[in-house]
């Protein structure tokens, strides 16, 4: 039994819920989860992977400062607010998609070239889109859990594919819970906007 494996599931389960939640200390788990990923996948060759979580834990500080800014505090009466859930403008779709496709081709040709990763392609593919789902998430955009559930029906069969079987089961259980962490985002962002309206 891999404990290492199993250990980063469970702190996958804890960033999890703390994105349905939409609570800020989800970037905590995001800085601690890739730090353990990155030696569960090397050792798996995931090589794609591997990589995408140095981008991680970059992505989570740009993550934990592009929400912290959200919080405004005028005096001690008041309480601190959240950067608001929005929709993501429609100008963002066509350069997004490039940036993927972009992605997705160059690393699948990195792992071709470079490495003796046996899934180049689905490999690369997952983590090209989770470089977007990643960037989406910092900018607490709706639309990001539609990014992840792909991500994660992916990575599901492909880690089964790998032998990572708590790993697989973690994502399976992510993709369930991304669509209710959609729907739950849909409210919450609802609910901004009618107290938004009613402070105006």
């Amino acid at each position: 039994m891999n404990y290492l494996e199993v250990f980063g599931t469970l702190v996958g389960l804890v960033y999890l819920w703390l994105e349905y939640r939409a609570s800020i200390y989800l970037w905590l788990a995001c800085i601690v989860m890739p730090a353990i990923y990155l030696v569960v996948y090397y050792q798996a060759g995931l090589y794609a992977d591997f990589g995408i979580n140095v981008y991680y834990l970059l992505a989570s500080v740009y993550g934990w400062i592009a929400w912290s800014r959200g919080r405004k505090k005028k005096n001690i009466q008041q309480t601190e607010e959240e950067t608001p859930i929005t929709r993501m403008p429609r100008k963002v779709y066509f350069p997004l998609t490039a940036v993927f496709i972009l992605c997705w081709v160059v690393i699948a040709w990195i792992l071709i070239t470079w490495t003796d990763s046996s899934v180049p392609w689905t490999d690369s593919f997952t983590t090209a889109l989770s470089i977007i789902a990643m960037w989406m998430l910092a900018r607490k955009y709706v639309e990001q859990w539609g990014a992840w559930m792909i991500v994660d029906w992916v990575c599901c069969g492909l880690y089964i594919y790998k032998g990572l079987y708590f790993t697989s089961a973690l994502y399976g259980l992510y993709a369930v819970v991304a669509f209710f962490g959609w729907r739950k985002w849909l409210n919450l962002m609802t609910e901004q906007a009618y107290n938004q309206t009613n402070k105006e």
